[in-house]
């Protein structure tokens, strides 16, 4: 079903009203699919067109895209992509920084402890005695990333940890908003083991001091490197930066595709939105800023790998974790973070007179207004 934008709209504003989380029966779901995939058939051209004027980019086995160095791209993120996935290592329950794009907008004060000496690793609680009979019994990553709030809230207890994981021979990189990193715990990472330090520019602004704290961890970490969701925010931040960030050293930059749930949605209400593959919902303008940032990349040659880490590359993530693990063909753990879909969201691009539909055709019969009936699913009495 091709559906028109002005028969989208129209349906649109009839789903926005209804209670929340109240399903929509099986015509009016065929409505609403066809309304996404339309938005997101005209997404994928203007990404294409984008692409296309990105001298020199790459591809990672169809999986994801790229400028620059090939030999450069950051082993964490191939490991993710082609190995046996990534294992998520978390500690903290703590920020210091409460950013507008996070998914945790709202609830930071909320977050639940792990445990006193304990990591959570696989789902799993572990204490870091633990580590050298999980070592010995599971199926060894090729990959450990050390995620969520900020880890440098309380770094000294990574130490001892990321020194395990280097003596099993496992790549380790960590993710930072960078406020809080210093010369001596930049040092003490390195020789624990640390191979990759990710820095969130996104957090900070672009902040001077966390350029400087780039600058300082490449003389003790291997690999330093940028990812941060891309919003227009960071996009300006960084131009005016540029020079400066690229001096510091960095070798990557991962241009996450902010996606959205529901702490942060409000933060960007009244935005062109799209679903990718009915799983991730992201404003449209946050992976064209990344192509954009790419063609410069490329353009003027920054030696740098430039990396649009997408919503279509997360579903490749989830595609080959699954398949790494065994799982059924086509298995894949990608899709919305959402309860329900929140149908209102997606006004505001299909009242957008730029954003055209690539192809519209009328509404065939039983789906045009008075053919579709919304029934309540009756009751025990009815």
């Amino acid at each position: 079903m091709k559906i028109s934008k002005r028969d989208a709209l129209m349906w649109f504003r009839f789903f926005a009203e209804l209670p929340e989380g109240e399903p929509l029966p099986p015509h009016q779901q065929e409505i609403a699919l066809a309304t996404f995939a339309q938005i997101e058939a005209a997404e994928d051209v203007r990404i294409a067109q984008l692409q296309a004027q990105i001298p020199g980019l790459q591809s990672l086995e169809g999986r994801t895209f790229f400028v620059g160095d090939a030999a450069s791209f950051p082993a964490g993120c191939r490991s993710c992509l082609l190995g046996t996935g990534l294992s998520a290592i978390r500690k903290t329950n703590r920020c210091n920084v409460q950013c507008k794009f996070c998914y945790n907008y709202g609830e930071l004060d909320d977050q639940p402890p792990i445990g006193e000496g304990l990591w959570e690793i696989g789902g799993t609680r572990f204490y870091e005695h633990d580590l050298d009979l999980l070592l010995s019994i599971g199926r060894r990553p090729t990959g450990v990333a050390y995620v969520y709030l900020e880890p440098f809230m309380e770094i000294e207890k990574y130490y001892g940890v990321i020194r395990k994981f280097r003596e099993a021979g496992v790549h380790q990189h960590l993710y930072t908003n960078g406020t809080l990193a210093n010369e001596e715990n930049l040092r003490a990472l390195g020789e624990a083991g640390l191979d990759e330090l990710r820095f969130n520019l996104g957090a900070s602004g672009c902040a001077d001091r966390v350029i400087e704290n780039m600058a300082t961890a490449k003389k003790y970490i291997p690999r330093v490197g940028v990812e941060t969701p891309m919003t227009p925010e960071l996009f300006e931040a960084f131009f005016r930066k540029k020079e400066k960030i690229l001096a510091a050293g960095v070798d990557f930059m991962n241009c996450a595709e902010l996606h959205l749930n529901a702490n942060n949605l409000g933060n960007y209400w009244g935005e062109n939105l799209y679903v990718s593959r009915m799983g991730y919902v992201s404003p449209v303008w946050s992976r064209e800023l990344t192509q954009k940032l790419m063609r410069a990349a490329a353009e003027e040659h920054w030696g740098i790998v430039v990396h649009d880490c997408s919503n279509r590359t997360k579903f490749a993530r989830d595609l080959n974790l699954r398949a790494k693990e065994g799982g059924w063909f086509g298995a894949s753990s990608y899709g919305c973070e959402f309860d329900s879909m929140p149908y209102a969201a997606f006004l505001p691009i299909l009242e957008d007179e730029s954003f055209p539909f690539l192809e519209e055709e009328p509404l065939p019969e039983g789906y045009r207004p008075g053919d579709v009936v919304h029934r309540r699913t009756p009751g025990p009495d009815s």
